[in-house]
């Protein structure tokens, strides 16, 4: 049978390391500040998360549209299209729903877009969905752009197919001013690595 009895070497070693144990342990206990597995780390109050109900406030009323659109994406063109209209929107039922009615009409006459939005909050995700529909076809477009208000920016996205791929679509509304406001739709085609405008709506008017 092996002996294991402990050689008088291992006995030497133990009892040179018997102090720095107890000295090591009692300055752990004198630390009541410390982490221990009694008492972790502090951690700081999460923040509040943001009600974001009233993130689109902003843009009701009455606007002037100037919109600059690019027909054929994810090709590399640079020829685009501007239009110049108006821009309508209202809340709905006194919740945090709004509907926008938007008209414009291409620099040389020859090109009309009329379509409709209409924006949900989700009390519970705390997230907007915008949908685009058509009210005289009556269709809706799907899925809709989802997201919220984060560094001054309502940003919203989703995934769909654009002529066979699967892109990401992005959209970015900026709070400018009481009397200016901006929204860029953007495509990616590469897990959103980089990302192509699309769609650059300005909204302006004389009075808040």
């Amino acid at each position: 049978m092996q002996d294991l009895k402990p050689s008088r070497r291992t006995m030497i070693t133990l009892a040179a390391a018997a102090p720095l144990l107890a000295a090591t342990t009692a300055a752990a206990q004198a630390a009541p500040d410390g982490p221990t597995p009694n008492h972790p780390p502090a951690r700081p109050p999460a923040a509040p998360l943001h009600d974001g109900a009233n993130d689109f406030d902003f843009i009701i009323g009455d606007w002037k549209a100037h919109v600059r659109r690019l027909p054929e994406r994810l090709v590399g063109s640079t020829a685009w299209i501007e239009y110049e209209g108006t821009s309508s929107h209202q809340k709905l039922f006194g919740g945090p729903a709004n509907l926008e009615e938007f008209k414009v009409t291409s620099l040389d006459g020859k090109l009309n877009i009329h379509a409709q939005t209409l924006r949900l909050y989700n009390r519970e995700t705390r997230q907007w969905s915008i949908y685009g529909f058509d009210a005289a076809e009556g269709t809706i477009g799907l899925p809709p752009v989802i997201g919220d208000f984060r560094g001054g920016v309502v940003g919203l996205f989703d995934q769909e197919d654009w002529k066979g791929r699967a892109i990401f679509v992005r959209y970015h509304w900026f709070n400018l001013s009481p009397l200016a406001c901006r929204m860029e739709q953007a495509f990616s085609a590469d897990g959103g690595k980089s990302w192509e405008s699309n769609w650059i709506c300005e909204l302006s008017r004389e009075k808040a």
